[in-house]
């Protein structure tokens, strides 16, 4: 009963890695996002100097280990910013 337990929450927990992964994939190459918490805004035109990513690189394609440079958040917690035009 127990084993099952453990295998039950690991596949939650790969099930929500894994629509993250869906998420970003359906993000365009240039979208910008925010972070939630504290609201810095990862732009792929410029990258990020503190984690080494390059300027080019889509959200999609950032390592899975990254996080908010500014306040540390995950991933997860990033929203689409809205472009000049008013759409996401």
């Amino acid at each position: 009963m127990y084993e099952w337990m453990v295998v039950a929450t690991m596949s939650t927990r790969e099930q929500q890695a894994g629509d993250a992964e869906h998420a970003d994939a359906r993000l365009g190459a240039g979208t910008r996002l925010e972070c939630k918490v504290c609201w810095y805004v990862y732009d792929p035109a410029i990258g990020d100097p503190v984690w080494q990513v390059p300027a080019g690189t889509p959200f999609a394609d950032l390592p899975a280990h990254w996080s908010c440079p500014n306040c540390a958040g995950e991933r997860t917690g990033f929203i689409v910013v809205a472009d000049e035009a008013g759409q996401a």
